[in-house]
């Protein structure tokens, strides 16, 4: 007779918050600290709390990063779901921090944001020459540890960002490893599973950029990045 017994594992929804828009019509860059969603933004957020809603979902813990845009996004979760809980904000898990766009060469500004997230991206890259992804998953991972750690709860809703969302999911892909896949697409308002066993590689990732507007994305052949540098060209100023 064999003693297995099948293992205990915790889940893990991570979502990217919902769309924003980060340049006004003048051009100037709004601060992403306090850009919120707009209004494809708040469909996303309300479609995903439907989501969880259609299943009876319920959550332990609720966690953003703090930014307007995750509050709001968990917050139209929370609505459609009808559960009131407490959000918790985790700072290690703001989005990756960009310099200033201006000090970007003009003729290395299309690289800058076309190059950041490609393939696996090397720990020395700066993101939009700002912050690099070794200093991101140097915050974001002992973060995560800490919440798996935690045994207290048993289903946890993250509401986070694009390059802090390709961190956990690469830490998870390579089980509990250290890279960056920028490759992986992270549709704003999607959801992502994750269920979490008691040793630091049990990961087992169950779904990955699930968008509930759009589960087949038949509409988006572009990047994050790439959409952003064309917003970036949209709203800039005219020289």
């Amino acid at each position: 007779m064999s003693d297995f017994q099948m293992p205990a594992r915790r889940r893990i929804f991570l979502m990217r918050h919902g769309d924003v828009t980060y340049f006004d019509d003048s051009g100037r860059a709004i601060d992403p600290d306090t850009v919120p969603l707009n209004e494809n933004g708040r469909a996303q957020a309300k479609a995903a709390g439907r989501a969880f809603a259609s299943q009876a979902l319920r959550f332990d813990r609720v966690i953003v990063s703090g930014l307007r845009r995750t509050v709001e996004t968990a917050q139209h979760v929370l609505e459609e779901t009808g559960q009131q809980i407490e959000l918790e904000v985790q700072p290690a898990w703001e989005e990756i921090r960009g310099g200033r766009l201006a000090s970007i060469p003009p003729g290395e500004v299309e690289n800058a944001f076309l190059r950041a997230f490609d393939g696996i991206v090397p720990e020395d890259m700066r993101f939009l020459g700002g912050e690099t992804i070794g200093e991101l998953l140097d915050r974001v991972l002992p973060a995560l540890a800490a919440l798996r750690a935690d045994p207290s709860w048993d289903t946890a809703l993250l509401v986070l960002h694009g390059g802090v969302n390709r961190a956990i999911l690469s830490h998870a892909i390579t089980a509990g490893g250290r890279t960056f896949f920028g490759h992986l697409a992270q549709a704003t308002g999607c959801i992502n599973a994750l269920d979490v066993g008691t040793a630091s590689g049990d990961w087992i990732v169950r779904a990955l950029n699930y968008s509930p507007p759009s589960p087949l994305h038949h509409e988006t052949r572009n990047t994050t990045m790439e959409m952003l540098y064309a917003q970036f060209l949209r709203f800039r100023p005219r020289t």
